[in-house]
């Protein structure tokens, strides 16, 4: 999938784009930014739940947090109460926010960018547009078993509504083919993180530096990484079976992250010296915990890992990576060879060979490999996500 110019297109009057959102998310508030500074549009943030902002019980995390990044200033937004029984951003009955339709005709919106569908209100407003949609999913096919002919036939139905589609990488925007989107209908807009923020910087490297001194990992040994929620279908129980399994002389793993999972795979890493945990770390510390690792391993099985925004987090910090084939970046973000090694999800053997062809490098050529990742990932930026929406709205405003 190409990536688009970064130009934004001359407007006699800018166009006003309504977002909807469920809450404030670490990966789109700076993207807000970026489109609040296009002269082209008028851009309003209608947010559902304030989930994130305030404090809240993440399951998945198995604990209480916010982030502790800014996700609110330089954009114009709106908070839209919340009026479900048990708010949750994580069901479909977790938001209910029956001001919204109202909030959005104050702003009188020419096109209505919608993040997904899982959720009653963005369904509602699928079934009674208050302006043409544009669609933004990550969804993908790999993994499990083909969607049902009711799953087909209901998805190309609530997508026939939409004007335009975001698709945020190759694998999502085959997604929306095989449910039946045109071609013309599909603007590139790839998934991205903040450059700015994974950036390695001198004090970066010492608190990473501090990190494996406070594990006992000699500084001249090799790190596995793998950072997110410790939950079943990441998969860091096949993780931890094959660096076992890959028998690695003096290279070590790092699980940074909560979840589920913590207490059997520490039950099963118990009297292991070369397998660590690291708690949940807020997103400042998270460049840190990169640079700790040599390589940063992504297993995820099925079609619950989207995307896999760590990758790009890691890339930018000239970190290879192993993904599983299941994961939704990796035809977009791997290069075989260059940028890291994939692997057939679920396969125990695959991955531990992969580990021990990595961990056996020279320190010179992993470190090549991660410049190489680097300069790939550079392209998935918020210019080209942003290029892409200006595209679907000039394509929504030119049909409507």
């Amino acid at each position: 999938m190409g990536l688009q110019s970064t130009q934004s297109p001359a407007a006699a009057s800018p166009q006003r784009l309504a977002v909807v959102l469920s809450h404030p998310i670490q990966y789109y508030a700076p993207w807000f930014r970026r489109i609040a500074a296009e002269a082209s549009l008028t851009t309003r943030v209608f947010y559902l739940s304030d989930h994130g902002i305030a404090s809240h019980q993440d399951a998945q995390f198995s604990r209480t947090f916010a982030w502790d990044t800014d996700l609110l200033s330089g954009y114009d937004h709106e908070f839209v109460p919340n009026s479900a029984k048990h708010p949750d951003v994580t069901h479909f009955q977790g938001l209910k926010n029956p001001g919204l339709r109202q909030a959005l005709g104050s702003f009188k919106p020419d096109a209505l960018l919608l993040f997904g569908y899982a959720y009653r209100p963005h369904l509602g407003l699928l079934m009674r547009r208050p302006a043409p949609v544009i669609f933004r999913g990550d969804s993908h096919l790999l993994g499990g078993p083909p969607p049902s002919r009711l799953k087909r036939w209901l998805l190309n139905r609530i997508y026939a509504r939409c004007a335009a589609f975001l698709p945020v990488g190759r694998a999502n925007a085959d997604y929306f083919r095989h449910y039946g989107v045109p071609e013309a209908k599909l603007f590139p807009a790839p998934h991205c993180v903040d450059q700015s923020h994974f950036a390695i910087t001198s004090t970066r490297q010492a608190e990473a530096a501090q990190l494996r001194a406070s594990l006992h990992i000699p500084s001249t040994a090799r790190v596995v990484l793998f950072a997110g929620k410790l939950m079943p279908k990441k998969r860091p129980d096949l993780l931890l079976a094959a660096f076992i399994q890959a028998r690695a002389p003096g290279a070590h793993l790092v699980f940074s992250g909560d979840g589920e999972m913590l207490e059997s795979l520490k039950a099963v890493a118990a009297g292991n010296p070369h397998i660590h945990f690291l708690p949940f770390a807020n997103q400042s510390a998270m460049p840190a915990r990169y640079l700790l690792g040599d390589v940063f391993v992504l297993p995820s099985e099925g079609r619950h890992e989207t995307w896999g925004l760590a990758t790009n987090e890691a890339m930018h910090l000239e970190r290879p990576v192993i993904l599983s084939d299941h994961v939704g970046c990796h035809a977009d973000l791997l290069i075989p060879g260059q940028t890291g090694w994939l692997f057939p999800a679920g396969d125990q053997a695959a991955l531990a060979g992969v580990l021990h062809e990595a961990l056996s490098l020279p320190q010179e050529k992993l470190a090549t490999m991660g410049r190489a990742a680097a300069q790939h990932a550079a392209a998935f930026n918020y210019d080209n996500a942003t290029a892409g929406l200006l595209a679907a709205v000039k394509s929504v405003a030119r049909t409507s």
